[in-house]
């Protein structure tokens, strides 16, 4: 009996806090998005923009529903435009959305990711609050605002300082170009801002 009872005690105190700190889906997408940077990040001496752009890419296009964020950034004009066009805007959006990342983590500094918690956002939405930590340099803090598709998480958006949206700064930037030239003319003009971020 008293072997029994020692069992018991040791599922409460170890068994169960296990299952009740386990990430949640949407935090755990965050995370293997983290772990995958910080990896690129230390191999980056010997990986190229292009390797790095290989690395990246599949983990970015599981961890971002970059159909639903191109859709909100081109508003009318996603909805209004055919599926050609849409397919090219949307090569084109995650061409240069991973670009920027491939970019942007060139080299490892002793930096590394927080994840401070997670929170319920508007329209079904869920924010999960993070920051990264670099060395002799203020943290900065991102918000990824998830949603699910599919039975799946995915980042729908990132705010920076819990405010800045990267959407809304996005649909600002193509509103004028969609208005000149439509679909066609944004996704030449994001294929063009991805070549020249590699020629940086």
């Amino acid at each position: 009996m008293r072997s029994f009872r020692f069992f018991i005690l040791c599922a409460i105190s170890v068994g169960f806090p296990a299952l009740v700190h386990a990430a949640s889906p949407a935090v755990e997408v965050i995370e293997r998005l983290h772990e995958a940077l910080i990896e690129t990040m230390k191999q980056a001496d010997h990986l190229n923009v292009e390797a790095r752009y290989q690395k990246l890419e599949p983990i970015l296009t599981r961890s971002f529903d970059f159909e639903r964020m191109i859709g909100a950034a081109a508003g009318s004009y996603w909805a209004n435009a055919d599926a050609d066009e849409r397919a090219r805007l949307l090569e084109a959006f995650t061409k240069l959305s991973v670009t920027t990342y491939a970019v942007r983590f060139n080299g490892f500094s002793g930096e590394h990711f927080e994840t401070l918690g997670e929170r319920s956002g508007p329209r079904e939405t869920v924010f999960v609050d993070t920051r990264i930590i670099r060395p002799g340099e203020q943290p900065v803090a991102i918000t990824y605002v998830m949603a699910e598709r599919d039975g799946t998480w995915r980042i729908v958006d990132v705010l920076l300082d819990r405010s800045i949206s990267e959407l809304a700064v996005r649909r600002s930037e193509y509103n004028q170009v969609l208005r000149n030239g439509g679909p066609d003319k944004l996704a030449e003009t994001l294929d063009e801002k991805a070549a020249k971020l590699i020629t940086e």
